[in-house]
């Protein structure tokens, strides 16, 4: 593997975080990035590494937790189906160099090559977004209002201003997270909160959340499409 791309990768996986806040410089920098990872992935190999796997590398089918066409069947996993191609490379490069620690992803990643990488990225952008279900009627008007205007109290952003407010994202820039699960969407917050999942904005946002306020907000996140 060229020592160049990997560099490369890195930057890109830098930059892409699920819920990141970025710098409108470094969305200026994605722009010019994104649609070459996008055009140089073939989804029909990825559908086939995605849902077979390969035996010959020890590459397991994402298909087993992230389910058909990147449908899961629980918060456990991530939907990735719709998910901009962007996200999903600058992710798996992540678990591969270890940018972002998971120790099943980081073992799953380990096999890919980039191009396995960007062939999967292809693949699930392709993948129709099913709509999902918010839960908790007590809370939602609490996770509507964190989504839509943030809480200025706390200085916490509206997370519609990068995300969209029906949670489509900006390719190149944020990730798609309307409709994703709610037990998901609450584990990455406590993970920024933490710091155990790094990113400097999400971390800061993240800090500020109250235990009400972030499971309301990923519940809403759950209803929106």
């Amino acid at each position: 593997m060229c020592t160049l791309d990997i560099v490369k990768a890195l930057k890109i996986a830098s930059r892409y975080t699920f819920f990141s806040i970025g710098l409108l410089l470094a969305g200026a920098s994605l722009a010019t990035e994104g649609p070459k990872i996008a055009t140089k992935g073939d989804p029909a190999l990825g559908e086939i590494l995605y849902s077979k796997g390969d035996s010959t590398r020890n590459i397991v089918a994402c298909a087993s937790c992230h389910g058909p066409g990147g449908q899961s069947i629980s918060g456990t996993w991530p939907k990735l189906a719709g998910q901009h191609p962007g996200y999903i490379y600058g992710e798996l490069v992540g678990y591969k160099t270890g940018e972002r620690a998971n120790a099943v992803m980081m073992g799953m990643a380990s096999a890919l090559e980039l191009q396995d990488m960007k062939n999967l990225a292809a693949y699930l952008a392709k993948q129709p977004v099913k709509a999902g279900t918010a839960k908790n009627k007590d809370t939602i008007m609490l996770g509507q209002s964190i989504y839509r205007g943030g809480i200025a109290g706390k200085s916490v952003p509206a997370c519609a201003g990068c995300h969209g407010p029906n949670g489509a994202g900006i390719p190149v820039q944020y990730p798609r997270i309307g409709g994703q699960w709610a037990e998901y969407t609450e584990a990455q917050l406590i993970g920024f909160r933490s710091g155990a999942r790094k990113n400097a904005q999400m971390n800061t946002i993240a800090a500020k959340l109250s235990d009400t306020e972030l499971k309301a907000v990923a519940d809403y996140i759950a209803g929106i499409r």
